[in-house]
C-alpha cells in the first residue's frame, strides 16, 4: 500500500515531532515532515490546512497525554479525595518532569510551541483545573476536605504547586531536594483544606 493512502492524522503528528526533535521549531517545516512520511507536503495539508494548525494540533496532542493519566486519577471511585489530591498532583509533577528530563530537546520544542498557542494552553489548563474542582468538590460532599468555593480553592491549590508543573520551572526539576521540596507544598495544601 502507498504511503499516501496509509496517511492519517496521528502518524503525521508523531513524524511531525520527530521533525521538532530534529530540527527545533523555527527550522521544522511541513517539508521536512513530508519528506520524512515520503509524501508530498500537500498530502500533509490535506489533514492540517496549515503549518500553524500541525503546529497547534501536535502541541494538543502532547498536552493531552497527561490529561489522560490524571483524568484516570480524577474518576477513581475508591480513592478518598485527600490522597486522591495526592496523587494527582504527584502524577502531574512527574509526567512533567519525564517530559522535561527524557526528551529535553522535545521539550524544550513544546515550551516554544506552547507560547505560539495560547488558545490551547488556556483549554489544557482549564481541563487540568476542572478535574481538581471534582476532587475538591468530593472531598466537600465527603467532609473529608473543606472549601467555601471549589473552584477558587481549585485554582488557589494549582497556583500554588506551578513551581512543579509550569515549564519555566523545569530546570528545578532536576535539583536533588526538588522532591522534599514537592513533599511540603503538597502536605501543606491538602493540610489547608482539611475541614
Amino acid at each position: 500500500m502507498p504511503a499516501a493512502e496509509a496517511l492519517t492524522p496521528e502518524r503525521i503528528l508523531e513524524a511531525t515531532e520527530e521533525v521538532l526533535r530534529r530540527y527545533g521549531p523555527t527550522k521544522a517545516t511541513v517539508v521536512d515532515v513530508a519528506r520524512s512520511l515520503g509524501v508530498s507536503h500537500g498530502s500533509v495539508y490535506r489533514h492540517f490546512p496549515s503549518k500553524a494548525a500541525l503546529r497547534e494540533a501536535v502541541t494538543e496532542r502532547w498536552l493531552h497525554r497527561t490529561v489522560g493519566v490524571l483524568e484516570e486519577i480524577t474518576a477513581a471511585p475508591e480513592q478518598p479525595a485527600p490522597s486522591k489530591l495526592e496523587s494527582w498532583l504527584e502524577a502531574l509533577f512527574e509526567a512533567k518532569r519525564h517530559k522535561a528530563g527524557d526528551d529535553p530537546e522535545l521539550f524544550a520544542t513544546y515550551t516554544v510551541l506552547l507560547s505560539e498557542n495560547s488558545g490551547v494552553v488556556d483549554e489544557h489548563l482549564a481541563e487540568l483545573i476542572a478535574q481538581l474542582v471534582r476532587i475538591i468538590g468530593e472531598g466537600v460532599a465527603a467532609g473529608t476536605l473543606g472549601a467555601p468555593d471549589v473552584p477558587a480553592a481549585a485554582r488557589a491549590v494549582f497556583d500554588a504547586t506551578s513551581r512543579f508543573h509550569d515549564p519555566q520551572y523545569a530546570p528545578e526539576w532536576r535539583l536533588p531536594g526538588i522532591r522534599p521540596e514537592f513533599e511540603a507544598v503538597t502536605s501543606l495544601v491538602i493540610r489547608g483544606l482539611r475541614p
